[in-house]
This record gives structure tokens, sequence and C-alpha cells, in this order.
């Protein structure tokens, strides 16, 4: 399925997605998997601290200065692209994920990481959101 003509929103995707392991390894996150994927959904990290197990999706904006970025001045919060339609899903592929390997009693939650990317200056910024709650599917 992987495309040899990535899209330019792929490629900041995966750019993204590399930087998001890298802040959560540094926070003593262990990854476990990146991009488990079924038809209704992606999972786009899977890592685990303290004992829990953390679904990690990864939302990636580029920007020309991610030094000037706050949560009051920056207007646009790519967490915001994680919509109610997109929590349903991803309930969805969590809990197949926890049946496939066999650890429905493990705990989990969901967390959002938010990436700032800037490739000219090869900068990045980060925003974590922890324990999302998900909607019933």
């Amino acid at each position: 399925m992987k495309n040899s003509k990535e899209t330019e929103k792929q490629k900041i995707g995966k750019i993204g997605e590399d930087i998001a392991c890298r802040f959560l390894m540094k926070r003593g996150f262990k990854v476990i998997e990146r991009n488990y994927l079924k038809k209704w959904g992606e999972i786009d990290i899977i890592a685990k601290k303290d004992k829990i197990l953390r679904f990690i999706e990864v939302k990636t904006v580029s920007r020309e200065n991610v030094g000037s970025i706050s949560r009051e001045t920056e207007g646009y919060r790519p967490e915001e692209n994680v919509h109610p339609k997109k929590l349903q899903r991803m309930a969805r592929v969590i809990q197949t994920y926890l049946i496939e390997k066999g650890i429905e009693d493990e705990n989990w939650q969901f967390d959002v990481l938010a990436i700032y990317l800037d490739l000219n200056n090869k900068e990045a910024k980060c925003r974590f959101t922890e324990d999302i709650i998900l909607l019933a599917t």
C-alpha cells in the first residue's frame, strides 16, 4: 500500500511522527508500535509509560516560524482536527488492537501530540494533550 510517490502532506506527517517518537522517548515512553492500520482507522503511535498503554494520534503542521507559536497566538491548533467522527474511529481501532493482542484488561489512554514544523530552520515545537475521552462506537 505504500506509494513511492509520497505527497508533501505524507512527508510532513512522517517527519512529525519521527519527531513525536523522539519527544516521547525523551520523556520515558517506550514506543511499541507505529502506524497500526485497519480498514476503519490507524493509530499513529502505540507507546507505554508507567504501566499505561498510550494510543497517540500525531497531528503535524508546517509553519515558517515555530518560535512565535503559543497557545494564545497561534490561531490554529492541529489537534482540533481530532473531531468526534475521528474519536469514534479511534475507539474502534483501539478496541481492535486490545482484542487482537489479547490485552483487553490493560490500562490505556488516548493522547494527541501536535507537532509544529519549521522546515526552513529545522525546528519543531510539540504540544502533548493527554488522556482524551473517546466516544463510544
